[in-house]
């Protein structure tokens, strides 16, 4: 799987993974009916693993959020391709960022890694979103 592959997989799993809403209507009384016809009938949570449901977008900060808050080192992967693929638990050296920066056709120096590694992170939020990701604006135009 190529790196930017697993990066998605990995993110897009954790989406999935995380457990669904609770409903946002009470439960009825005992032994009455609700007082307000509900809207829709809550939904089963897709098994683990599973991806999304089509149509519905990964909310990408949520998840590196929710991942960063769980990890024991402080990662900026807002900023750092670096520490976006830690949290990741993908190899972050420089030789997987060069492999990532082919497979995104980058065009620069490998060897300047600091504008590389600012094009790749830019690079990815972008993928992530045209990918069925849901990235915040400020994360996609830095």
């Amino acid at each position: 799987m190529s790196i930017f592959g697993q990066i998605m997989s990995s993110i897009f799993h954790h989406a999935a993974a995380a457990p669904a809403a609770p409903p946002s209507h009470p439960a009825p009384p005992a032994g009455g009916a609700p007082s307000q016809p509900s809207a829709a009938p809550p939904q089963a949570a897709p098994p683990p693993g599973a991806p999304p449901k089509p149509g519905e977008p990964v909310d990408v900060e949520a998840v590196l959020t929710k991942l960063a808050a769980a990890n024991k080192e402080k990662l900026d992967w807002r900023r750092s391709i670096v520490d976006l693929m830690k949290l990741l638990n993908l190899d972050s050296s420089l030789a997987a960022r060069k492999e990532l920066a082919d497979e995104l056709h980058y065009t620069g120096d490998k060897n300047d890694s600091a504008t590389m590694n600012i094009w790749l992170h830019k690079q990815v939020m972008q993928k992530l979103a045209d990918n069925g990701g849901k990235v915040p604006a400020d994360l996609l135009h830095q």
